[in-house]
C-alpha cells in the first residue's frame, strides 16, 4: 500500500470537488473502486471502460459534455497523453489512481504504489478503501464499506490487510483460515465471498445501458447478503439479471476445461458472443489447473482478445516480448495479462510466447 499521506491527498481531491467524473475499468476491481468513491462522495458520474484498457482522446467528449470540476481515473492501465492534453485545455484537473506498470504522463495527479515500490501491486479497490478511511483508519464511519473493499480485493486475487477484519465481521462469507492461508484463490473459488465476486462480475456484462443500471443499483446496496441471498428487491433484481449470463459462462468454462491435455498450455478460443468472459474463465481455469499457462481468447472484429494467466511463471515480460513483429498490444500484471492481437498474427504471438515460457523454465532450473 501507499503511505497514508498519499491516501489523504487523494481524499482531499475528492473532498474539494462537487461534480466529479469517474472513469473506471469495468472489472470488479475497477467497479468496486468506483463504488467506494461514489458512495463516499454521493455526487458525480461514473463511466466504465468496456472497450480497451486505455483512456483514449475520444473519451474527452464525455468530459466536455458532463462539465465536471474534476476527473478521476480508476484502475485503468493506460491514458493517452492526448486525452490529458484535451482535458487540460478545459482547465479540469485529472487524478489517476492505478496499480499497473507506471507510465510517464503530464497534466495528471498520478497515484500508483508501484512508483515507489515496483513489486507493490496493491489493487485499486484497496487503495480506494484506504483513501476514504484515511482520516481515521481505525474508527472511520466509512469502514461500513469494508465488504465492498473485500469483494474488489479478492476479485483481483489479493487478500489486503483488511481481510482479517472482514473475516471477523463476516465469518459466514469468509473464514479466518482462508485469510491465514494467504491464498486469495481459495477466497475467490472456495467461499461465499467468491460467489459475490462472481455475481458482481456477471452484472458487468452486456450492453452499456444494462451495466449502468446495475451499477446504479449497486451504489445503493447496504449489505453483502443482498447480492448473495437476494434479501432485498434490489438484490433479487441483480440476481435475476445474471441468470442467463451465468449459464453462458458455465458452458464456456466447461468447454474450455475440456481442452486440457499434456500440453503446458491450455488454450481456448471462441467466437464473438454478446459478452466477454475471458478474464473470468481464465481465472477459474488457473485455479483448476495451476500448473498450466492459461490462454482464453475471444474472436471479434478480426482480432483475438485474450486473457493470459500463470501461477508459477512471471508472464508479463514474456507477453511483452511475444508482441515483437505482431500487430496488437498487451500487458498487465506479473501473473495475469491481457492482449489483443490481429487474427493473422495470433499464431506468431503464441509461438513466441511458447518460446519465452520454455526459456523462462530453463532459467528457473538453472537457478535452483
Amino acid at each position: 500500500m501507499m503511505a497514508w499521506e498519499a491516501y489523504q491527498q487523494i481524499k482531499k481531491h475528492l473532498d474539494d470537488c462537487k461534480k466529479p467524473l469517474i472513469f473506471f475499468d469495468d472489472d470488479p476491481d475497477g467497479t468496486c473502486s468506483f463504488l467506494l468513491f461514489y458512495r463516499y462522495k454521493k455526487e458525480g458520474k461514473g463511466i466504465p471502460l468496456k472497450t480497451a484498457p486505455k483512456l483514449e482522446v475520444s473519451f474527452a467528449k464525455f468530459v466536455k459534455e458532463y462539465g465536471p470540476d474534476k476527473v478521476f481515473v480508476l484502475d485503468i492501465p493506460m491514458i493517452d497523453q492526448n486525452f490529458l492534453d484535451a482535458v487540460h485545455e478545459m482547465h479540469i484537473p485529472v487524478v489517476w489512481v492505478d496499480h499497473h506498470t507506471p507510465l510517464e504522463r503530464r497534466y495528471v495527479e498520478y497515484f500508483n504504489p508501484r512508483k515507489e515500490n515496483p513489486s507493490d501491486s496493491t489493487c485499486t479497490t484497496a487503495n480506494a478503501y484506504y483513501t476514504i478511511i484515511s482520516d481515521d483508519p481505525e474508527h472511520s464511519e466509512q469502514k461500513k464499506e469494508l465488504w465492498i473493499a473485500a469483494v474488489g480485493g479478492v476479485a483481483d486475487w489479493q487478500l489486503p490487510e483488511y481481510m482479517e477484519e472482514f473475516a471477523e465481521k463476516y465469518p459466514k462469507l469468509l473464514s479466518k483460515s482462508i485469510v491465514k492461508s494467504k491464498k486469495p484463490e481459495k477466497a475467490l473459488f472456495g467461499s461465499p465471498l467468491g460467489r459475490i465476486v462472481k455475481i458482481l462480475s456477471f452484472t458487468l456484462k452486456g450492453k452499456m445501458g444494462q451495466v449502468m443500471r446495475a451499477i446504479k443499483i449497486m451504489t445503493r446496496l447496504e449489505q453483502p447478503e443482498e447480492l448473495l441471498e437476494g434479501t432485498t428487491s434490489r438484490g433479487r433484481f441483480l440476481l435475476k439479471s445474471v441468470e442467463k449470463t451465468e449459464e453462458q459462462y458455465n458452458e464456456l468454462l466447461k468447454r474450455a476445461a475440456a481442452q486440457r491435455s499434456e500440453d503446458k498450455f491450455l488454450i481456448y478460443t471462441y467466437t464473438d458472443k454478446e459478452s466477454s468472459y475471458t478474464k473470468e474463465v481464465s481465472n477459474e481455469l488457473l485455479y483448476k489447473f495451476p500448473n498450466k499457462i492459461i490462454v482464453v481468447g475471444r474472436e471479434k472484429g478480426g482480432e483475438l482478445k485474450m486473457s493470459l494467466r500463470s501461477k508459477g511463471i512471471v508472464i508479463r515480460p514474456l507477453v511483452e516480448a511475444a508482441l515483437q513483429g505482431v500487430e496488437g498490444y498487451g500487458g498487465g500484471h506479473e501473473h495475469a495479462c491481457g492482449a489483443c492481437i490481429k487474427m493473422k498474427d495470433v499464431p506468431l504471438f503464441l509461438d513466441q510466447l511458447r518460446k519465452g515460457v520454455e526459456e523462462a523454465e530453463k532459467q528457473k532450473k538453472v537457478t535452483k
